[in-house]
This record gives C-alpha cells, sequence and structure tokens, in this order.
C-alpha cells in the first residue's frame, strides 16, 4: 500500500508538526499552572497541578488537561451585591440594609426577585 497510512507506520513528531503547521494548528504547554477546577451543578473537580495544552486552530483554542482530579462537593461561594443594588431594593421595598442584602443573596442578585420578596413578606 503505497502513499496510505499503513498499519504500524505512525508519524514522525517532525513530520506531524509539519502537518499541523501546514493546517494553521499550534500546540503550546502552559508551564505555570498551579490548579485547574471544573465545577459541575453539585461538584467540583481540582487538578492540583495539571499538565495543561492549548491547541489553537485557526482561532479556536482547546484545552486540554492532564492529571489526577480530586472531586470535592461544590462550594457555596459568597455572592458579591453590589451597594447600588442594596440601594434600589432598599427604596422600592422599604426595607433595611441588612434585609435588603440578605434578599439579594437568597435570589443570587435579581434584584426584582429580591423587592418582590421583601414586599410580599
Amino acid at each position: 500500500m503505497r502513499g496510505g497510512f499503513r498499519k504500524g507506520m505512525g508519524l514522525s513528531p517532525k513530520k506531524l508538526n509539519q502537518m499541523m503547521k501546514q493546517m494553521g494548528i499550534s500546540v503550546e504547554e502552559m508551564d505555570d499552572v498551579e490548579e485547574v477546577v471544573i465545577r459541575t451543578a453539585d461538584a467540583e473537580l481540582v487538578f492540583a497541578e495539571p499538565e495543561v495544552s492549548v491547541t489553537d486552530a485557526q482561532g479556536s483554542k482547546v484545552y486540554q488537561i492532564t492529571g489526577t482530579p480530586v472531586e470535592r462537593p461544590k462550594a457555596e461561594s459568597e455572592l458579591e451585591v453590589s451597594q447600588e443594588d442594596v440601594e434600589i431594593v432598599m427604596e422600592k421595598a422599604g426595607c433595611s440594609e441588612t434585609e435588603a442584602k440578605a434578599a439579594l443573596t437568597e435570589t443570587k442578585g435579581d434584584l426584582a426577585e429580591a423587592i418582590s420578596k421583601l414586599c410580599v413578606e
């Protein structure tokens, strides 16, 4: 069989790099990665000191992570509520700053829902 891929005959890394370059594909290693976290709805996969490579194919980037993840429950992060949002909720719902912050945190920053919640109570 001539001119094609033969069973057991792989491409040399040099030839593979040449072909990828011709197709506009580059692969780079990220050296300074300390941690990669993948968050799902109910858990986090944490890769400590992973190897990460970035493949750039004509502007589209693909990140490849190599390592062994540790699964942990998803951490509930504290929502940062802006002072402007707090003031809007206080004004519209006629409540205290503490009540406004609590309502915004509970509604994940949704102003309308926070105001509605405070006005119903």
